[in-house]
């Protein structure tokens, strides 16, 4: 339901000379007792508001209240005594009140209602003091809708209610004033006409002529009442305002509110006066700026800003963005031509466009997926990893096939020096793609790859967008080095970063927060590298196609060395291949006795020293050429770093030879046990972990348990205490599959028979003696082959991994593979010692037929 509500202006005029209405008719006679008298000029005009339409009105004088009078209900507005205001009528109730009322009877009079949201307010809902009022004008618009111009008379208020349909009407009383004219009245108004003036002089939207009107109202409540309506009051507070018959107290009341919206207008412009200044300034830098341009333009001169902004804009068209991209670059450009040169931001803009003209959004080399030469080139780089070789050879074949296809992330995980790296190199060159690499080891910071958003002072975009710039294309061959060694911290997980860059479903739209823009990353080709995938979380190691590069064989060392390493250091070193002769003997002597890793980096690293020393020789002119020998390499290198002490470490009972896998290839432990008089506790040392520890105490259980099959006596066990200790204690150790070579350990000890000083072995094991499969085969297999061992015990479930295993290692190595614990005791120790363990018997037949 429509409201009636005043329409037009928020504040109301007032009636030219109506602060003649509160005095008396002897006007040389004050009243100081607060008892005005209704008074009119003769038809005095009006000027209604313009969206009325513009006519002049007059106002009837000596206007008489009825005792009975209709009553129209209004919403949101209050009407004082002395003010004129258009009202819209939108009840029905109203219209009625007004076709009935209006021909006969002028005077009305108008409340306003106390809930505002109530279309349809009863007699609780309604203020019981309101405003008489002379309706002036009706007017009938042309959709239907009708509006009326009252002029506030004299405050009343309803005794009673007479009808509610079909409009209000009720018995009323005028309500008189109450002044007592003092000093302080005189101050309460010049106080209001005061701050009233001062608050025209700061409102712009205040028309000059209401100082005017405020000068020539001379009652005190005239005066109160006008600026009861003309300032921003909530309606509760107006109402109260009109409740008041007191005019000292409303001369304090509007007193209040006129300062309190002064200090508002005194302190908005303040601030407006502040932005004008800065305004003008700039607004003034702006227009000699325009200036500058337009005399350099009639003087023929070129303005070096404009050719900045032209060559800019014409980069951007040139590098082939997006639509979108393309958009945006070209939206912080025009913010840049309208920044001074000497604002910071303006430096801030200009580097951020240096970089998106920069990068290689469609820059991209031509693929040559050509597999023959993809062989060529990945045989002529490294020796064997067949395998490898294989799985990079299909992944090309595909992108062949298949250019739009989004192929798998791979990630080679090995030991250090195994050519992981160097992998990713090739690639590149066999498929004619440009080659990065990236370091990910010790970082810890997120914005490292993404970058800081460009509030941040000296932002830079993020490693990755870095290294796309540095590679000139967009499809160069990305290498993500050390992805095991990234850190997180309170600065963020880089790894999880990299979870959008690795997958082939996102990584089309990947956005950097410098750039705020998506880059393309899905024809970069992402090759990830790793020497142990334990510490990578598991939602990125998912994203990607792990291929496992394992350790060197001594003889693959050799043909590497032979075919890659020498050739290499020969030539950094500036020797011809006859001024360094290396036979295959020098190269097996440094491999043995100067080295003991997984790869060939420290390899090479020896093989350069031995070559700096001929260098030396043949600079000082001692010799023209150098045949390498033993004597020439112990010269150059010193003595022997590693010799085999198996047979001096396994000479006495309780200590084993085990295999561990770590980070940097296949290693072999010891596990040493010692019994001294006690009271049957286990003590573990060496640095190990919960589960290895674990391993311990269920291999010491397991020993217990079949004490009787092993001749052992349990009561002098009891007086005993156990010291099991994996030498190296500076290393941490853990895993389950030294459980194997603890229980060896132990049943040696209290047996007192040694284990045989040239058998390794690994597994995990149950409290029932059954030997669990474990991983690293290969690795733990290599490892034992550099350290002397003869002879290797395997779980039976792990006899399907020899397929990885070299034939020449297979051929050196004896293999025995265990079911039980006894079988592992059986093939460790002479098998008096296991006769009785358990079913080691018939495992003996297969584990000979499996070597």
């Amino acid at each position: 339901m429509a409201e009636d509500k005043p329409t037009g202006p928020e504040k109301p005029q007032a009636i030219k000379g109506h602060d003649r209405h509160d005095k008396p008719d002897t006007p040389d006679m004050p009243d100081r007792q607060g008892k005005p008298t209704v008074v009119h000029d003769d038809e005095p005009e009006i000027l209604v508001p313009a969206q009325m339409g513009e006519q002049r009105i007059s106002v009837p004088g000596h206007v008489r209240i009825p005792q009975v009078a209709a009553v129209l209900i209004v919403r949101n507005m209050v009407l004082f005594p002395g003010t004129i205001v258009p009202i819209a009528l939108g009840r029905e109730k109203s219209k009625k009140l007004l076709e009935k009322v209006l021909p006969e009877q002028k005077v009305i009079v108008i409340v306003c209602q106390k809930d505002a949201s109530v279309d349809d307010p009863g007699i609780s809902d309604i203020h019981t003091v309101g405003t008489a009022a002379v309706v002036l004008k009706l007017l009938r618009m042309e959709e239907g809708s009708q509006s009326a111009i009252v002029s506030g008379i004299k405050r009343v208020k309803i005794d009673r209610w007479v009808q509610t349909e079909p409009f209000f009407m009720a018995e009323v009383h005028e309500l008189s004033d109450v002044l007592t004219h003092t000093t302080e009245t005189d101050a309460l108004v010049m106080n209001a006409r005061n701050a009233a003036m001062r608050i025209v002089q700061l409102s712009p939207n205040i028309p000059d002529e209401a100082a005017v009107v405020l000068n020539n109202i001379e009652s005190p409540g005239s005066l109160a009442d006008f600026l009861a309506s003309n300032v921003q009051m909530e309606l509760d507070h107006k109402q109260q305002f009109l409740e008041d018959l007191d005019i000292n107290s409303r001369l304090r009341r509007i007193g209040v509110e006129l300062q309190r919206q002064l200090e508002v207008l005194e302190l908005s412009n303040k601030i407006q006066d502040q932005v004008k200044s800065n305004i003008d300034k700039t607004q003034r830098e702006y227009f000699l700026q325009e200036q500058l341009k337009a005399i350099q333009k009639e003087l023929g001169q070129t303005d070096e800003r404009d050719e900045e902004m032209q060559e800019l804009g014409a980069k951007i068209k040139a590098a082939g963005m997006a639509p979108p991209v393309a958009a945006e670059a070209q939206r912080q450009l025009e913010r840049l031509a309208k920044i001074p040169v000497a604002s910071p931001e303006y430096h801030v803009l200009r580097t951020y466009l240096d970089w998106m003209v920069e990068l290689p959004w469609s820059k991209a080399t031509q693929d040559r997926m050509d597999v023959n030469i993809a062989r060529e080139v990945l045989d002529e780089d490294h020796y064997d990893l067949d395998k490898v070789k294989q799985r990079i050879l299909e992944y090309l074949a595909v992108r062949k096939l298949a250019p739009d296809t989004r192929g798998p992330i791979l990630c080679f995980v090995g030991p250090p020096g195994v050519g992981k790296t160097s992998l990713g190199q090739s690639i590149a060159r066999a498929t004619g793609r440009n080659f990065i690499r990236m370091s990910l080891g010790g970082m810890h910071d997120e914005a490292e790859l993404r970058g800081h958003r460009r509030t941040y002072i000296g932002a830079m975009p993020g490693r990755i967008v870095q290294e796309i710039r540095k590679a000139g294309t967009n499809n160069p061959v990305f290498m993500l080095d050390e992805l095991d060694k990234v850190g997180s911290d309170f600065r963020g997980d880089p790894t999880s970063a990299l979870l959008e860059v690795l997958d082939p479903a996102q990584n089309f739209s990947f956005q950097d927060h410098y750039l705020n823009v998506p880059f393309d990353l899905s024809r970069v080709m992402f090759i990830a590298t790793a020497n142990y995938m334990g510490t990578v979380p598991p939602a990125l190691r998912d994203r990607m196609e792990v291929i496992e590069l394992p350790g060197y064989t001594r003889l693959e060392k050799l043909r590497i060395a032979m075919k890659y390493l020498v050739p290499r250091q020969r030539k950094e070193n500036g020797l011809k291949d006859f001024q360094a002769v290396w036979p295959n003997g020098a190269v097996e002597r440094i491999i043995d006795d100067h080295t003991r890793e997984a790869g060939v980096r420290e390899l090479e690293r020896q093989i350069g020293t031995v070559c700096r020393r001929v260098a030396a020789m043949i600079a000082a002119g001692k010799a023209r050429s150098r045949k390498i020998n033993s004597h020439f390499i112990v010269e150059a290198l010193g003595p022997a770093k590693y010799e085999s002490e198996l047979a001096l470490r396994t000479s006495v009972p309780g200590v084993v030879t085990g295999l561990a896998y770590t980070p940097n290839g296949g290693e072999i432990i010891f596990i040493e046990a010692a019994a001294y008089p006690g009271k049957g506790q286990l003590t573990l040392t060496g640095q190990i972990g919960d589960v290895m520890r674990e391993s311990a105490v269920a291999a010491m259980s397991y020993v217990k348990s079949i004490a009787g099959k092993l001749k052992i006596d349990l009561e002098e066990l009891a007086k005993q205490d156990i010291h099991v200790h994996v030498p190296a204690g500076g290393v941490p150790k853990d895993g389950p599959s030294a459980g194997v070579a603890m229980v060896t350990a132990l049943a040696s000890l209290l047996t007192h028979k040694p284990v045989r000083h040239d058998v390794a072995m690994t597994g995990e094991i149950t409290l029932r003696g059954l030997v669990l499969p474990i991983g690293g085969v290969k690795e733990k297999v290599l490892a034992a082959r550099r350290a002397g061992i003869r002879m290797v015990i395997l779980p039976a479930r792990n006899r399907k991994d020899l397929v990885d295993i070299p034939d020449e290692i297979r051929k050196e190595l004896k293999f025995r593979f265990a079911r039980t614990i006894g079988d592992v005791l059986s093939a460790a120790m002479d098998g008096e010692a296991a006769r009785h363990s358990g079913k080691a018997g018939g495992a003996r037949k297969k584990a000979k037929a499996g070597s």
